[in-house]
């Protein structure tokens, strides 16, 4: 096990073991724990109380963080010559068809987003092995499949961003950086908790929001007190 550095002592010791912070708290806190000399990202952590093995159990959706994720987004928009142009004025890094997905299929997957049109899925297919492990695969129930391009493009630019529960239970997310305000973390942390509570499946029996942690990249993690949020 790789010992810590004088500053992720310094840090650790500002966290109290067992303590379960309010998210107002552990934002303010995030803050003050982050010590990398760049900016950080902050990220939470949901424990659920579901199986996600069984299909009525999963936990999937998209939210619109108000602050954004602090993270220039890349967008591929795969659209037909005719959207082309609404896809650029929207603000989309990449735009086109064939040639991006010959790009693709060579290996290319230097983008963070793929928003297309219902008409182009069918030439997505093959590359399914590509896209899919990478959480490059658009989806209609994320918004990345969508006559609506345009719209699509300045949500995901915006701060909109998909979470689906792991097969641990866990849904991991990034909620933006540390030099974002404390309220801004708080703001964009309770967005998506309120937004994992209204997706609660009704198969799932007991304790539904069984822990809660925020971290940066480099940070410990802060444990938040569930029942607070």
């Amino acid at each position: 096990m790789a010992k810590l550095t004088k500053k992720q002592k310094e840090a650790a010791a500002k966290i109290e073991k067992n303590k379960l912070y309010s998210l107002k708290d552990a934002s303010a806190l995030i803050k003050e724990v982050a010590s990398a000399k760049f900016d950080e990202s902050v990220d939470i952590a949901v424990r659920l109380g579901v199986d996600p093995r069984k299909a009525n159990q999963m936990v999937r959706g998209v939210v619109t963080l108000p602050h954004g994720t602090g993270k220039d987004v890349r967008v591929l928009a795969l659209v037909t010559p005719d959207k082309e142009a609404e896809a650029k004025a929207a603000g989309a890094d990449h735009v086109g068809l064939d040639e991006y997905l010959q790009k693709i299929k060579d290996g290319w997957t230097d983008i963070d987003v793929i928003i297309t049109m219902p008409a182009v899925m069918g030439k997505l297919g093959p590359l399914g092995r590509i896209l899919g492990p990478r959480g490059l695969m658009p989806n209609p129930k994320t918004g990345t499949v969508t006559m609506d391009v345009a719209k699509a493009v300045q949500e995901v630019k915006s701060g909109k961003i998909d979470f689906k529960v792991d097969k641990t239970g866990i849904v991991h997310a990034g909620i933006g950086k540390v030099s974002f305000g404390a309220d801004q973390i708080q703001e964009n942390a309770s967005e998506i908790i309120q937004t994992l509570i209204k997706l609660k499946p009704t198969a799932a029996k007991g304790t539904y929001i069984k822990s809660i942690h925020i971290s940066s990249t480099m940070s410990p993690a802060i444990a938040l007190d569930p029942k607070a949020v």
